[in-house]
Formats: structure tokens, C-alpha cells, sequence
């Protein structure tokens, strides 16, 4: 693991708009130093939040990140190594951050692997992996933070899907499960996060509440769309209503209004980023 010096959060300054910031909140970000991450963690960064960024094996590109988010914001940011596959892994970073900072605010599940194969090829080992990283580990980590999200009060955990789970794709059985049960997931952990408050008495009218939400970005302009044949992205772009991909910050954006305090009155629900592919 490689972390920045420790610094003291801020407490929101006064006069700012209710939830107009998130200065004093912590977010981990998982998968969040490259790609869609980074784009979130950049996006919570700019509206005041503290990051933890994690990532599974890569630790200069890491310690690179790190270096060039402390160059560009002046909030804290550290990063944590960790499988999301792992269950140990999950609760170890949580606990890792919480030690850190005293508080975990927001979680954001974005880590994600793919192992594509037409489904007559898929091996025991391939479906396991994609499930296991996931889906399993969006669990995991969620697990991990709900009671402390419940005894504080007030909590945002994000998953981030993809339009995969919502139409399917040829080759992709493994990832479009692991990201449609994220929406099973949200559901159930957004019932009981309200049922929780609600039985801690801690549910009133003034609440920010512990809203639990996904988004699924369609197709998106990241590494892995670069490095796909030119033949191939105009075929896909042809089936987009917008005739484009998303940009990472496009996706980002709505993370930050999810973990928000403007948005404690949405719960439970899924928010496709997608060009209007799926409509």
C-alpha cells in the first residue's frame, strides 16, 4: 500500500448551500486510480472530498496517480492496495481507510474485471473470477461499511454497473451477471440501510440519509475502447442513439451527485449513463 501524508479533513466552511460540498467527507473508490475511477475520484476531489483510492496490482501507475491527484487537488488522497475478490481484502481496506481518516462516508464499488468468451467456452475458473471481483466484491466492501455508515447516520454507496447488465452482450455471460446482480444488490442493501436508521431512530425529516444507488455507464472512452479496431467502435457507435461514446467524467459527474446531500431522497435506484442505448 502506498499513501500520502496524513492531513486533517476540514470541516465544511459556513454559508456554503446545504450538500453543495463535500468537504469532511471520506470516499473510497475502488479500481479508482485509472479509467471511470480516476474520473470519480477526480470528481469527489473537486467538490472537496477526501479519496482513497484503491487499486489490485499496479503500484507504480498508482503511486503515479497519487502523485499527480496531490499535484492538481488540495485534499487528501491516499491509495490501498487490494483484491476485491478477496473478502479479507475488502474488509482489511475499509478498516485501512477508517483508521486513516476516522470516517468513511462514501463508497464507491467500481473495480471490475472482464474474461470474455462465448459461453460454450467459459471455464468454472472464468465464471468464479468476474463473479467473485464484481459482484461479490461490491458485497463485501459494502458489508463492511454498513454498520458504520448506521451508527453514524448518514452514509452513500455507489455501484457502478455497466449497460452489459441491463441487454447482455455475446462473449460477456460471466460480466453481464456480475453487473445485473448489482442490481439486486442495490435494492436489497438500500431496504435494509433505511430499515437500519429507521430502528436506530435515526430517520427523520433533516436526514441525509443512507441512500445505496448504481450507476451503468454505457460504452465509454477509456483505455480499453481505444484499443479496440476502428471497424469495430464504428459499429458499436452506429448502435448508440448519440452516436458517440461516453467520457468518464460523464459518468463521474453523476457519482458526485449521488454521494451528495442533495440527493438523500434517492434510493435504490439505477442510473444509466448511456447515450440513450438503452431506452
Amino acid at each position: 500500500m502506498s499513501e500520502s501524508a496524513t492531513v486533517d479533513i476540514a470541516e465544511e466552511p459556513a454559508g456554503l448551500a446545504r450538500g453543495s460540498k463535500l468537504i469532511g467527507r471520506v470516499a473510497l473508490v475502488t479500481g479508482g486510480t485509472r479509467g471511470i475511477g480516476a474520473a470519480i475520484s477526480e470528481e469527489l476531489a473537486s467538490r472537496g472530498a477526501t479519496v482513497a483510492a484503491g487499486f489490485s496490482g499496479n503500484v507504480e501507475r498508482a503511486n503515479e496517480f497519487a502523485q499527480d491527484f496531490a499535484a492538481r487537488w488540495s485534499t487528501p488522497v491516499s491509495t490501498h492496495r487490494g483484491n476485491v475478490a478477496n473478502p479479507d481484502d475488502c474488509r482489511r481496506v475499509v478498516n485501512e481507510v477508517m483508521e486513516q481518516y476516522g470516517r468513511l462516508d462514501i463508497l464507491v464499488n467500481n473495480a471490475g474485471i472482464t474474461i470474455d468468451k462465448t459461453i460454450l467456452k467459459l471455464t468454472d475458473d472464468d465464471w468464479h473470477k468476474v463473479l467473485d471481483a464484481n459482484l461479490s466484491g461490491a458485497f463485501f466492501l459494502s458489508q463492511a461499511v454498513l454498520g458504520h455508515m448506521v451508527e453514524r447516520g448518514s452514509g452513500r454507496i455507489i455501484n457502478v454497473s455497466s449497460i452489459i447488465g441491463e441487454i447482455g452482450n455475446v462473449g460477456q455471460a460471466n460480466y453481464a451477471a456480475s453487473k445485473s446482480g448489482l442490481f439486486g444488490l442495490t435494492k436489497t442493501f438500500a431496504r435494509e440501510a433505511a430499515f437500519l436508521l429507521e430502528r436506530a431512530g435515526k430517520l427523520d425529516d433533516d436526514s441525509i440519509g443512507l441512500t445505496v444507488n448504481t450507476v451503468t455507464p454505457g460504452y465509454t472512452y477509456t483505455e480499453m475502447v481505444a484499443a479496440v479496431p476502428e471497424k469495430v467502435l464504428d459499429r458499436i457507435k452506429g448502435q448508440i442513439p448519440l452516436r458517440r461514446f461516453g467520457r468518464p467524467e460523464e459518468v463521474a459527474r453523476i457519482v458526485r451527485f449521488l454521494a451528495a446531500d442533495e440527493s438523500s431522497y434517492i434510493t435504490g435506484q439505477i442510473w444509466g449513463v448511456n447515450g440513450g442505448m438503452d431506452m
